[in-house]
C-alpha cells in the first residue's frame, strides 16, 4: 500500500512548490519515491499473473521524474505533485506501447489507467489506431461494451481535446465515429486516499488492470504487430 506519509509529502509539496522547500525535504521525497517503487514492483508481479507479456521491467526506469518540463508552459512551478509509473513490455516510459499506469496523488486523485496517450513522439500510431477501430469495430466494441468493463472501468476518457468531426478518410456514418474523433485512447479509474493507503490497494488495482487488459492487447497489436510466421 501507499504510506500516508507519501500522500502527506505530496500535499505539502503542492503548497510549497519551490526549490528551497524541496531540497530541505529531500529525504521525505526519497522515502515517498521508494514507497511508490515498492508498490509498482508488486503491481508488476501481480500483472504478470494475468498478462505475462509485461515481463519484469525495472520499475526505476518506469517512474516519471518529479521535475516538470517548464519549456513550453507559463506555469513555472518546478515540481509535479504526484508520482506516475507506466508499466509496459518495453520497460521504457517513452515506449509507444500501451501499458498499465499507476498515478499517486492526494485528494482522491490517485488513478489506475491503461491505454495510450498519443504524444508528438508517437503520432504515427494515431491513424493506425483509428483505422483498426473502424475496421475491427465489432472486436473493439465488444471490449469497451463488455458488461464488467463498462460497469467498473467506464468508457475511454474524453477529457482531452476531441475532434468535432470524424477525421478525413473515415465515414461520418461509421458506428465507430465517436471513437474516431478521439486523439488519445485510454481509460482510468480514480481511487480514494483511504483505499490507496490500505492493504486493499494493490488487489483492487490488479482487479481493474485485469479488466483493462483486452484494451491493452488490442492497442498493442496495432502499435507493434506480431510478425507473420511467429
Amino acid at each position: 500500500m501507499i504510506e500516508k506519509s507519501t500522500l502527506e509529502f505530496l500535499d505539502d509539496l503542492r503548497r510549497n512548490n519551490y526549490k528551497e522547500w524541496f531540497h530541505e525535504n529531500r529525504a521525505r521525497y526519497d522515502a515517498a519515491r521508494e514507497n511508490v517503487l515498492e508498490n509498482a514492483a508488486r503491481m508488476v508481479e501481480g500483472i504478470n499473473r494475468f498478462d505475462p507479456s509485461l515481463g519484469y521491467p525495472d520499475v526505476t526506469k518506469l517512474i516519471y521524474r518529479i521535475n516538470r518540463n517548464l519549456r513550453f508552459t507559463a506555469d513555472k512551478r518546478p515540481y509535479k505533485t504526484h508520482f506516475g509509473v507506466v508499466m509496459n513490455a518495453d520497460g521504457d516510459r517513452h515506449s509507444p506501447l500501451s501499458g498499465y499506469y499507476m498515478h499517486v496523488e492526494p485528494g482522491g486523485m490517485s488513478v489506475v489507467s491503461c491505454g495510450l496517450y498519443i504524444t508528438e513522439e508517437h503520432a504515427a500510431s494515431l491513424n493506425k489506431i483509428r483505422q483498426a477501430i473502424d475496421t475491427d469495430w465489432e472486436e473493439f466494441s465488444a471490449i469497451v461494451n463488455e458488461p464488467e468493463f463498462r460497469k467498473h472501468i467506464g468508457d475511454l476518457c474524453r477529457e482531452d481535446k476531441v475532434l468535432k468531426r470524424v477525421p478525413r478518410g473515415f465515414s461520418a456514418d461509421s458506428p465507430a465515429a465517436e471513437y474516431l474523433k478521439l486523439n488519445h485512447f485510454y481509460v482510468w479509474v480514480h481511487m480514494a486516499d483511504d483505499l490507496v493507503t490500505s492493504p486493499g490497494y494493490i488487489p483492487e488495482a490488479l482487479r481493474l488492470f485485469k479488466l483493462m487488459k483486452p484494451l491493452n492487447d488490442f492497442l498493442n497489436r496495432i502499435v507493434r504487430p506480431i510478425p507473420v510466421g511467429l
